[in-house]
């Protein structure tokens, strides 16, 4: 068995984990998949034996490749690695993760600095999307130093705008896999919904949470019989959306949403699954971004939207906010979502198991 590998820690967006070279990892997933479980110490609720940080925000790995294919630079596999399971899931996205993608392909050799700033094309295969991220590199060389802040991160650091093309119904086949804008399941109004995260979303009041908590409260033993009713939608959902049994996968999202409070769009609590979600994924945001445009559905109802093709729809979470800027076009349909994150190289070595 494979014992050790050369790894980048970085953060990316609000999350946290390891960045390999595939050829690093050992080819057979199931030796793949038994390594990166041994790297981060699961399963353990502290993976005091490992290198995750006890939370699936910290618990991510990014597998990147030099891409064959045309106009595109990096081929980016997401991976989950379960806290205290031993699983590891490829069945979603990770846009924070891929925040960090550009710089590691830059670090690693895979794109060359193009000048100041350099684009760097990803495919993202979970979903078989694209998004471009552009990154600093003053000199040739990354640059994680700057002026741009996001919540649930302390301090400020060099921007990476994220561009997604073509994100509806990457995991699902369609935007709405149902086709209809609100779905009833277990008495409570949702929209099924896929922009590159499936999502399920609910007014919070109508599972008896008030959309405003934080996530410790979330997460507290009062909270739980909600949770049971969240989770139970959630494993019927799964089919619905052409996921299947989703009983031991990380999709769907459980997206709690209420009218915004601090001049945002819309505020929402996540589940990601069963843990509270510290703040909101990228994909999640600008998917539950695209549910305030979906006439009829439950979060349409509670929304702020602003007027105009492109439009700037802050999702309030429990550490900030997230800014997702939608282009739609004549007919009110979500054609590409962008926003703002940044990343930070924490460590350039060998990890052992």
């Amino acid at each position: 068995m494979q014992i050790s590998a050369p790894v980048i820690w970085m953060r990316g967006g609000t999350s946290k984990g390891g960045y390999f070279l595939a050829d690093d990892l050992p080819f057979d997933r199931g030796e793949r998949d038994a390594f990166l479980l041994r790297v981060m110490g699961s399963p353990d609720l502290r993976q005091i034996d490992g290198m995750g940080g006890a939370d699936p925000l910290t618990s991510k790995v990014a597998v990147v490749r030099k891409s064959v294919r045309q106009g595109i630079d990096v081929d980016y596999l997401f991976l989950q690695v379960f806290v205290d399971q031993a699983l590891v899931s490829d069945q979603q996205n990770c846009g924070n993760i891929l925040a960090g993608v550009g710089p590691f392909a830059i670090e690693r050799g895979l794109v060359v600095p193009t000048g100041d700033e350099t684009p760097v094309a990803i495919y993202m295969e979970n979903t078989g999307q694209v998004a471009i991220a552009t990154v600093q590199t003053p000199g040739g060389a990354v640059n994680y130093v700057g002026e741009a802040a996001i919540d649930g991160v302390p301090g400020t650091h060099a921007p990476i705008p994220l561009e997604f093309r073509d994100t509806a119904g990457s995991s699902c086949g369609a935007l709405l896999p149902t086709g209809n804008p609100v779905d009833i399941i277990g008495g409570v109004a949702c929209t099924l919904i896929d922009n590159g995260m499936p999502c399920v979303l609910f007014k919070a009041e109508d599972v008896g949470a008030t959309g405003y908590e934080t996530r410790e409260e979330l997460e507290s033993e009062g909270f739980a019989p909600i949770r049971e009713r969240i989770e139970a939608i959630r494993l019927a959902a799964g089919p619905l959306m052409n996921l299947g049994d989703v009983s031991a996968k990380s999709v769907p999202k459980m997206t709690l949403v209420a009218p915004p409070r601090n001049g945002g769009a819309i505020t929402a609590r996540v589940f990601i699954p069963h843990r509270a979600h510290a703040s909101i994924g990228v994909l999640g945001a600008v998917t539950a971004a695209t549910a305030c445009l979906v006439k009829g559905s439950p979060a349409a109802e509670v929304a702020e939207v602003p007027e105009g093709r492109r439009k700037t729809l802050s999702v309030e979470h429990p550490s900030g906010e997230m800014s997702c800027v939608l282009e739609t076009d004549g007919q009110g349909q979500v054609i590409s979502a962008a926003l703002l994150r940044t990343a930070r190289k924490l460590m350039d070595g060998i990890v052992y198991v």
